[in-house]
C-alpha cells in the first residue's frame, strides 16, 4: 500500500499527540494518581504506536510500544510514577519528535534506534513485573473472568428477533441458506471498540447478510457496549468461511459462532431455544433498540434512522486545509476587494442611485467574505505555548532554581502565518527570564521573596492587535550595568550615555550580540538572541518593548497585528503622491499652525495638550517636494508605537480605505519605512508607510 498520500495527515496527528503527551505527562508528575490523565496518556501513546506501524516506521513503533507498556502498568496500578520515570518519558518524547522531524524532511525516520531509552523503559517494566509476581491475585477479577467464560458461548443465543426479521429468516431457510449466530469478544485493553466492531462487521458482511444485532447498530457505533456484541446472519457460505477474515482483526480476543435455531412463539416473538432448556416467551424490546434493519447499508455499522442520544457532541466538524489553499483563497478575496475599490471610484462619477446601491451591497459582501476567510486562517496560540511548561521544567532542573510558569489566554487567536513565526521569540524571552531574570533561591529568600520564582505568559486581544506579555518576579535589569557594558563595548560613547533616558539604555539590549552576562551559558545571556527577537517581531509588523524595576522583575511586551493581509488604512498625499498609513497605529489628526512648531535639541516638536511630540516631515523622509508653502497650516497625523508618539506631516488627507497589502519582493527589502504596496481603485499603486520604522 502506498502510504505517502497519508504522510501529511500522519505528521499533523503525530504533532498533536506529542503536544498532548507533553502536557499530560507534566500533569502526571503533579498528580500521579489521576486516572483521567493516565487514560489520556495511554490513548495518545496507543494511537501513536498504531499510526507509526501503519506507516511502516518500525523504530518509532517499537519505542511507542514500550512507552505504551509502561503507561499500561501505571494504569493498572502496578507501577508508581517518580521523577526519574518522568525524565525518561520526556527523553522518549524528544526522540519521537526527532523521528517526526526526520520524517517531515526526508519521509524517513532515520537510523537512531534509541536502544538506551528502550532499555531504560524495560528496566522499569521488569521492576514492575517482579513486584506484580509477589502481589496476590485479585479474586474478584478471577471470578468475573470465570463467570464470563462460562456463559460466553451463550451470548449470540440471547438475540431477540422481531417479526420483520422472522420473515427474512424463514425465506432464507426455505432457500437452503445458512443461518448463523456470531458473538465477537473485544480485548479488554482495546481503546477504539467501535472501530474494531466496524472492521469485524465489514469482514462478515463480505460473505453474509446481517439480519439482527445486539446491542443495536447505533449503540455499537456510539461504543455503548461492553466487551462483546452478537449478530444473526444469513449466508450462502459455510460458517467457517464467513468468520475466517473477521478472526484476523487485531484486538479481537475471540469469535464464537454456530447455527441459529428459531421458533415462533405465541406472542409472535421469536426466541432462540438453547438445547436442554425450556422455551420461554420474551417481552419485545422497544423498536429503536431491538434490532438492526432487515437490509442494512453496505457501510455498516452505518448511521441508521435512530435518533442520536440527547447531548451527544457532533463529530467531524473541523477540516484540515493546506495553508497554500487558504493563501490562494485569500488572494482571490484581495482581488475582489481591489475590484470593489475600482467600482467605488467609478460610482462617484455616476448620478444613478441604483448603481450606488449595488456598490454598497458588493462592499458588504466583500467585507463579510474577508472576515470569514480571516477567521478560517486564525488559530489559537495554544499550539505554540503548550511546549513551554515542559521547557521551564527542564530549565528548573538544569539551572537548579525553583520556578513555576503561569499561562493565560492560550485560546487567543492569531493569523496562522504569525503563529508559526512567534515560537522562537517567545522561547528566547522565557529562557532569558529563567536564566537571568530569576535570582537563586538563597538570594530570593534574603530579599523576602518566595523561594519559587514565577514566570507569567499572558496573551490577550487589544483592538486589531494581539498582545503577548512575558513577565518575571526576578532581579529586573540593572540599567547602570547595561550602560557601563555598552560604553565598554563601544556601542555608545560616555557623552551619549549622559543624555540617554533609562528606556533608551534598556533598548540597547536589542543591539546585535550585546550581553550583560558575566558568563556565557548554553541557556541564554541577557541580550543574546534579543536582536533576533526584535527583528523577527518587526518582520511581522509587530513591536517589542520592555519595562523593568530593579529587584522586582521585568515585563517584555510583544504587540502583533491580527492579520498581515488586508488592513484599514488612512490614505494621504505627500507632494502629489499617494501613501497609506495603517489605522491601527493612528491616534489623532491635528491641524497645526507653523508658529506652533518648536525646536528641541535641533529637532522639530509640537506641544499637543501638554505632551511634547516630535514631528517627522514625510516630504523630507521620502525626498519629495511638498505642495504646501511654509506659511500654510500643516496637517499632522499623530501615530503611536508602544508609549512613544510622533507626528507625521502630510500635505492632504484622502480618507479611510480598506487596502490589500502586496509585498514589494526581495529587491526592495532594504527600505524599512515602506512595508508594502497596494493597488488603488483607479489602478494606481500606493506605498504603505511603516509608522513603527519612522518613529
Amino acid at each position: 500500500m502506498d502510504v505517502n498520500q497519508y504522510l501529511e495527515i500522519f505528521l499533523d496527528e503525530t504533532k498533536e499527540h506529542l503536544e498532548s503527551l507533553n502536557t499530560q505527562i507534566l500533569n502526571l508528575e503533579q498528580e500521579p494518581e489521576d486516572a483521567d490523565t493516565i487514560n489520556e496518556i495511554f490513548r495518545a501513546a496507543h494511537s501513536l504506536k498504531g499510526m507509526a506501524g501503519t506507516m511502516g516506521y518500525k523504530r518509532m513503533q517499537t519505542l511507542t510500544h514500550d512507552m505504551e507498556n509502561v503507561f499500561s502498568e501505571i494504569r493498572n496500578g502496578t507501577m508508581k510514577v517518580n521523577s526519574n520515570l518522568i525524565d525518561t518519558l520526556f527523553q522518549c518524547l524528544d526522540a519521537l519528535e526527532e523521528y517526526t522531524n526526520n520524517i517531515q524532511e526526508t519521509a524517513d525516520e532515520g537510523t537512531n534506534d534509541n536502544q538506551q531509552l528502550i532499555n531504560q523503559l524495560n528496566e522499569y517494566l521488569n521492576g514492575s513485573k517482579a513486584g506484580k509476581e509477589d502481589a496476590p491475585a485479585a479474586p474478584e477479577k478471577e471470578s468475573k473472568e470465570a463467570s464470563e467464560s462460562s456463559n460466553s458461548d451463550e451470548k449470540w443465543k440471547e438475540i431477540k428477533i422481531g417479526e420483520p426479521e422472522l420473515v427474512v429468516l424463514e425465506a432464507a431457510k426455505s432457500q437452503g441458506k445458512g443461518i448463523f449466530g456470531i458473538s465477537v469478544f473485544v480485548e479488554e485493553s482495546c481503546l477504539l471498540k467501535a472501530a474494531r466492531a466496524f472492521q469485524v462487521y465489514k469482514e462478515i458482511e463480505e460473505k453474509a447478510e446481517v439480519i439482527a444485532c445486539n446491542p443495536s447498530v447505533q449503540e455499537i457505533e456510539d461504543e455503548k457496549f461492553d466487551l462483546s456484541f452478537s449478530l444473526v446472519v444469513i449466508s450462502d457460505y459455510e460458517l467457517e468461511q464467513v468468520i475466517k477474515e473477521a478472526k484476523n482483526v487485531s484486538e479481537i480476543e475471540k469469535i464464537e459462532a454456530g447455527s441459529f435455531e428459531f421458533e415462533v412463539q405465541e406472542t409472535t416473538e421469536i426466541h432462540q431455544a438453547p438445547e436442554g432448556k425450556e422455551e420461554t416467551a420474551v417481552a419485545a424490546l422497544p423498536k429503536e433498540t431491538s434490532s438492526a434493519p432487515a437490509k442494512p447499508q453496505k457501510a455498516a455499522p452505518a448511521k441508521t434512522n435512530d435518533k442520536k442520544p440527547a447531548g451527544k457532541p457532533v463529530a467531524n466538524r473541523t477540516v484540515r486545509v493546506d495553508i497554500e489553499k487558504l493563501d490562494v483563497l485569500m488572494n482571490l478575496v484581495s482581488e475582489l476587494i481591489i475590484a470593489k475599490n475600482s467600482m467605488v471610484a467609478d460610482s462617484r462619477a455616476e448620478e444613478g442611485t441604483g448603481f450606488r446601491e449595488h456598490i454598497e451591497y458588493l462592499e458588504s459582501v466583500t467585507t463579510n467574505l474577508h472576515e470569514s476567510v480571516m477567521k478560517v486562517r486564525m488559530v489559537p496560540i495554544e499550539s505554540v505555548v503548550s511546549k513551554f511548561p515542559r521547557m521551564i521544567r527542564d530549565l528548573s532542573k538544569k539551572l537548579n532554581k525553583k520556578m513555576e510558569l503561569y499561562m493565560s489566554g492560550e485560546e487567543t487567536e492569531l493569523d496562522r502565518t504569525v503563529v508559526d513565526e512567534i515560537g522562537d521569540p517567545l522561547m528566547h524571552l522565557l529562557r532569558n527570564a529563567a536564566d537571568h531574570g530569576l535570582e537563586s533561591g538563597e538570594l530570593r529568600i534574603k530579599r523576602g521573596k518566595p523561594e519559587v520564582g514565577s514566570i507569567f505568559l499572558n496573551a490577550y486581544q487589544d483592538g486589531n492587535n494581539v498582545v503577548i506579555e512575558v513577565k518575571d518576579d526576578g532581579n529586573g535589569i540593572d540599567v547602570e550595568s547595561v550602560k557601563n557594558k555598552a560604553i565598554e563595548r563601544g556601542v555608545i560613547t560616555p557623552e551619549q550615555a549622559v543624555s540617554m533616558s533609562e528606556k533608551d539604555i534598556i533598548n540597547l539590549l536589542f543591539h546585535a550580540g550585546f550581553s550583560t552576562a558575566k558568563t556565557i551559558s548554553d541557556v541564554s545571556g541577557r541580550g543574546v538572541g534579543l536582536d533576533v527577537v526584535k527583528s523577527k517581531i518587526e518582520s511581522l509588523s509587530g513591536e517589542v518593548e520592555v519595562k523593568t524595576s530593579l529587584e522586582e522583575g521585568s515585563t517584555w511586551t510583544i504587540r502583533l497585528p491580527l492579520t498581515l493581509a488586508i488592513i484599514q488604512a488612512l490614505m494621504v498625499t505627500v507632494g502629489g503622491e499617494k501613501y497609506a498609513i495603517s489605522l491601527g497605529s493612528i491616534q489623532t489628526i491635528e491641524d497645526i499652525s507653523p508658529s506652533d512648531v518648536k525646536l528641541v535639541e535641533n529637532k522639530e516638536v509640537i506641544n499637543l495638550r501638554g505632551s511634547v511630540i516630535p514631528i517627522i516631515r514625510l516630504s523630507r523622509e521620502l525626498d519629495i517636494e511638498s505642495c504646501k508653502t511654509p506659511d500654510e497650516n500643516i496637517m499632522v497625523v499623530i501615530v503611536k508605537k508602544g508609549e512613544r508618539y510622533a507626528g507625521l506631516v502630510v500635505d492632504e488627507l484622502i480618507g479611510q480605505q480598506e487596502i490589500v497589502i502586496k509585498s514589494l519582493g526581495k529587491y526592495i527589502s532594504k527600505c524599512r519605512i515602506i512595508s508594502g504596496a497596494t493597488i488603488l481603485g483607479d489602478g494606481e499603486v500606493a506605498l504603505i508607510l511603516d509608522a513603527n520604522a519612522l518613529i
